[in-house]
């Protein structure tokens, strides 16, 4: 079965019989983290190839009904050969997605944290909103979520939180997301029932794999506090939780999701590690530009999103145009669309 071209199936057989041999191996579940890895990279081109497997089967079945449309006229098979020029198309679309995968980080694991901006209760509903619409996504793609800070709201909603996706291309596929979203609906809270405006950040940072970053230890402020979980509820009867601050840089992380104080201190280092390169990384492309007098915007203020439920119903990305009027799709974590108009126009 030699298929080749521009998916470069062949290759991804041969990689495919690779992981499994390495799935076989003994010691191979001792090492979670990696033996995950495996997996998921296996999955993910198990379904590429079964996908480019079909996609064939389909341009071949309807080659052979317009083989046929030539020798007779029938209506059915004309129908039929619409409705599968339609799926190839779709299919054709979605698979084009994955040659634009191809940036240094995208197959990494990713950190997403979501804010509320000015606003109050309305603000952090929102968030809660992004959070629940991020994990959703994630559900169907078949990431594994890891929370490491979950803050609370006081009356509703949450002041912030912080989770790691685990999954081949987790922030390939969301490096886009990362900006200001805008919320216009009838307030739930709002007695009058008045239209109000709702901001919220997100921030998309890349796993990388020992990243070269050394930090001064005199940079950083640590605090210990005790954990709390969903709703403010006491999930810890000792102070485990750990918050580190790189002074000059102003950047906080959070680690609370584990018991041992010494394993959550483990993780909110590495997580900062990973946004200090980042911003490294940032300022090396901004200066970049400059140079080149390119106009590239890697602001984490921008607003991207305009999510509106009420005068009408339209979720509008503003990179892009790409507009849908189904809010309550998209909130349920129905991205795709939005994330590969993302990717093709490369925003």
């Amino acid at each position: 079965m030699n298929y080749g071209g521009l998916f470069d199936v062949d290759n991804k057989i041969i990689k495919i019989d690779e992981l499994n041999k390495k799935m076989v191996m003994p010691n191979f579940w001792d090492d979670k983290k990696n033996s995950e890895l495996v997996l998921s990279e296996l999955n993910s081109l198990k379904d590429i190839v079964n996908k480019i497997i079909s996609l064939k089967n389909n341009i071949n079945d309807s080659i052979d009904m317009i083989n046929i449309l030539k020798m007779e006229n029938d209506d059915n098979i004309k129908n039929e050969l619409v409705d599968s020029i339609d799926e190839i198309s779709k299919s054709l679309s979605e698979l084009t997605i994955e040659l634009l995968l191809n940036k240094e980080y995208d197959k990494c694991d990713c950190i997403v944290d979501i804010h509320p901006g000015a606003g109050g209760l309305e603000s952090c509903d929102w968030a809660l909103m992004l959070y629940r619409m991020y994990t959703r996504w994630c559900e169907k793609k078949g990431y594994k979520i890891e929370e490491l800070d979950y803050q609370a709201g006081e009356e509703a909603g949450i002041k912030s939180v912080s989770i790691m996706i685990h999954g081949l291309n987790a922030y390939g596929y969301l490096k886009n997301e990362k900006g200001v979203h805008r919320l216009i609906r009838i307030s739930p809270f709002d007695s009058n029932k008045r239209r109000h405006t709702s901001f919220a950040s997100v921030d998309i940072t890349p796993i990388y794999d020992n990243p070269e970053f050394e930090i001064n230890e005199g940079d950083l402020r640590i605090d210990i506090y005790r954990a709390s979980g969903h709703g403010g509820q006491g999930v810890n009867t000792t102070d485990s939780a750990v918050r580190i601050t790189h002074i000059p840089s102003n950047t906080v992380v959070t680690c609370q999701n584990e018991r041992s104080q010494i394993r959550n201190k483990e993780i909110a280092y590495e997580v900062l590690k990973n946004k200090l390169y980042q911003l490294e990384i940032e300022k090396r492309e901004k200066a970049l530009a400059s140079i080149k007098g390119e106009n590239k915007d890697i602001n984490f203020g921008s607003q991207i999103r305009t999510y509106t439920m009420h005068p009408y119903s339209l979720v509008k990305d503003h990179r892009t145009n790409y507009e849908t009027s189904q809010v309550n799709k998209v909130l349920d974590g129905d991205l795709d669309n939005i994330i590969y108009e993302s990717l093709k126009r490369g925003v």
